[in-house]
């Protein structure tokens, strides 16, 4: 690739809108390849890494692409100066909301099955089922890796 802003956007890479105003639109060049790496690493019981970000300075920077890749299925995040880590830490540990909800899925399941039922509605009207146990119970295990990082 043509850019220098490792784990970053690069200002080449749009897409205009049709019409008379045409406005850009940034992609994200990285996102295919991540995406693969983290859907090989889970294949395989691997724990998903996400690379580095280059731009040090950049905090907001930082944080968007260690969203990008928690989102992605990434567990962590390659730190290249120490001035990172707080931001990493911030973004891959589970949050306690997160954790809250984690619980409640598993309350609520727990209830269910013991009512003969494999899915029920959360208190927001979302359906959860097996799929919710699963991601539930990967982010609790998280989160007691990790202990508390406040």
């Amino acid at each position: 690739m043509r850019t220098t802003n490792i784990g970053g956007g690069n200002a080449d890479y749009v897409m205009l809108t049709d019409g008379e105003t045409r406005e850009r639109h940034w992609n994200d060049l990285w996102h295919f390849a991540t995406a693969r790496i983290a859907n090989a690493c889970r294949a395989f019981g691997v724990m998903p890494i996400d690379g580095p970000f280059s731009g040090i300075p950049d905090v907001d920077g930082l944080r968007a692409a260690a969203k990008r890749a928690r989102v992605l299925g990434f567990e962590c995040k390659m730190a290249i100066h120490p001035s990172q880590i707080e931001v990493i830490h911030e973004v891959m540990t589970p949050s306690a909301a997160q954790i809250a909800w984690a619980k409640e899925v598993l309350e609520a399941m727990e209830a269910a099955a013991r009512e003969g039922r494999g899915a029920v509605k959360d208190k927001n009207g979302e359906m959860i089922d097996l799929m919710h146990i699963k991601v539930a119970n990967k982010l609790l295990e998280r989160a007691a890796k990790l202990g508390d990082r406040t």
